[in-house]
């Protein structure tokens, strides 16, 4: 089950919701148009793009990228610098990005949820690993560093 409990599984999950939801209950709300186009595909390529800087970091550090697993190193360089999170921030962006993709309007109110999903099955649970194995290195980097952004 753990193989299956991860931010992209949830991902792909929520996007499905979206798209069933753009397909099935449109309400004849749409934000279709060129600007809505031009979003979405900033939004779906600044989150791959956070995402790619992020795992590059990790494979530096020679550490691991899976939520569940600990990590050999804590990682504070590059994208990390910026953002505790940039390949959840990054999974963020794409899912709100695939919605104004879809023109699922009503989809929207997925992106909070996806947050706070993300929050709660993976980022305070990597934050108690991080502060058990780093303690004072991870004190020090959640001071400086925002969570998110």
């Amino acid at each position: 089950m753990r193989r299956i409990d991860i931010p992209p599984v949830w991902l792909i999950g929520f996007a499905l919701l979206a798209w069933l939801q753009a397909r099935v209950l449109p309400l004849g709300l749409s934000l279709e148009g060129a600007v809505t186009d031009l979003l979405s595909g900033l939004l779906i390529g600044g989150g791959v793009v956070l995402a790619v800087l992020a795992i590059v970091e990790f494979r530096r550090h020679r550490t691991t990228v899976i939520p569940h697993e600990v990590p050999s190193a804590m990682v504070q360089s590059g994208i990390y610098k910026r953002s505790r999170n940039p390949i959840y921030l990054g999974d963020v962006l794409i899912l709100a990005g695939l919605i104004l993709r879809f023109d699922a309007v009503l989809s929207l109110v997925l992106v909070p949820i996806f947050v706070w999903v993300l929050e709660r099955r993976f980022i305070l649970p990597e934050e108690d690993r991080l502060r058990r194995t780093f303690r004072a290195d991870f004190a020090r980097y959640e001071r400086q560093t925002r969570r998110w952004i």
